[in-house]
């Protein structure tokens, strides 16, 4: 069995982190790789009022949720639901999963993704949505018509 090289303690004081802008939606970082050593990834999402998530997806990692202010909606599966300021979520990986902000007030979650080393990720997402904002959850598609 080899030695774990020891990690710092972390320390970070309210709405300090990695920040990453897109546009509507704001992700902060606050442990990843080398402070995780890879095992999990913590980062809060901020999603504005009204303002669509990523987009349904999968992956392997499970996405851990808990929503820290406002109620956020999640898609898991092929169902959505509403949760809450407490309510907590879980995403199995594999899963098909969304996230959106449908009210009128600013809403967050604290996300937990395990395995970790999911920051590494975070450029190629901010310049996908610099190309494609969020939507407006307001919004009817046209298709739906």
């Amino acid at each position: 069995m080899s030695e774990a090289k020891p990690r710092a303690p972390l320390f970070l004081p309210p709405g300090k982190g990695r920040a990453y802008e897109m546009g509507r939606i704001q992700a902060v970082f606050k442990a990843d790789g080398a402070e995780s050593a890879e095992r999990y990834s913590i980062s809060e999402w901020w999603l504005e009022p009204h303002t669509k998530g990523p987009g349904p997806h999968a992956h392997d990692e499970d996405d851990v949720f808990y929503v820290l202010e406002g109620t956020m909606s999640f898609l898991i599966g092929e169902t959505w639901r509403d949760a809450p300021k407490g309510s907590f979520v879980l995403a199995p990986g594999g899963v098909t999963h969304d996230f959106e902000n449908r009210g009128p007030v600013r809403a967050g979650v604290l996300n937990f993704s395990v395995p970790g080393a999911f920051e590494a990720a975070m450029p190629g997402i901010v310049a996908w949505f610099a190309e494609h904002p969020p939507g407006d959850t307001r919004l009817v598609s046209a298709d739906l018509l």
